[in-house]
């Protein structure tokens, strides 16, 4: 019997713990799409990649754009015909984001264009291909930020971290992971919000106690999660979070 390569497709892969979900999907031996918005940034990172014997191509995909996430459909159905792994990673924040009272409401919309309704888009065009798939699994990348229990709690170590754009945009995400399960119940797609944990990338400044490679673990856990997997799931490295 001819064993199935998975396709995965991973947001936001050019760097950072995107671009280690990545490589560490396509060293199961998947076939993985690096999707970038800079198309420059997008093949040095596929080429890197490739020079590891992985088989990963680089995908232009701006997720605050429609017409870039049509046309990454496109690619991805006219070369594999199906997706078995999505993992919403794309995901910024902006320094005119603070506090309710002072944060820049534009830098907030920004912030929702792309942690928010940029996964909702992916996700809505990608959701036939997935549906082609034998066990589809999508992952959309969370933040501990994004826990309504974290945020109103004074004993959390998160409690100050007032960013009403980035935060909320977490908790919106962690909607539609909540919706998107209930509305897949019954089908073979398992939908997961995963937090990696405090990592050191770019979004966080450098700062973080964990690396790229030990943030991506969780992610691609969950990526790959087989059979009975669980669905509608809030998981850091510590384990479940409270929405």
């Amino acid at each position: 019997m001819t064993q199935i390569t998975p396709v995965a497709l991973v947001t936001g892969a050019n760097k950072g713990i995107g671009f280690e979900i990545a490589r560490q999907i396509a060293q199961t031996g998947a076939t993985v799409f690096i999707g970038a918005r800079d198309p420059g940034r997008g093949s040095a990172a596929a080429a890197e990649l490739a020079a590891q014997g992985l088989n990963v191509q680089a995908i232009r995909l701006d997720v605050t754009e429609p017409n870039s996430i049509d046309a990454a459909a496109k690619v991805i159905a006219a070369g594999q015909a199906r997706l078995d792994i999505l993992v919403n990673n794309a995901g910024i924040v902006d320094p005119e984001d603070g506090p309710p009272g002072k944060a820049s409401v534009d830098a907030v919309r920004r912030i929702f264009e792309t942690n928010f309704f940029g996964a909702l888009a992916v996700t809505q065009a990608m959701l036939p291909l997935l549906q082609r798939a034998d066990a589809a699994r999508i992952v959309n990348l969370s933040s501990s930020l994004g826990s309504l229990a974290v945020n109103s709690d004074p004993s959390s170590p998160y409690y100050s971290a007032r960013l009403i754009g980035y935060n909320a945009s977490k908790t919106a995400l962690n909607m539609l992971t909540v919706q998107l399960a209930a509305e897949l119940r019954g089908t073979k797609i398992a939908v997961n919000s995963v937090s990696p944990g405090y990592v050191q990338t770019d979004l966080t400044g450098g700062g973080g106690f964990m690396t790229p490679a030990q943030g991506a673990k969780l992610p691609v856990e969950y990526a790959l999660l087989g059979a009975d997997a669980a669905s509608g799931r809030f998981v850091e490295p510590d384990g479940e979070t409270a929405w």
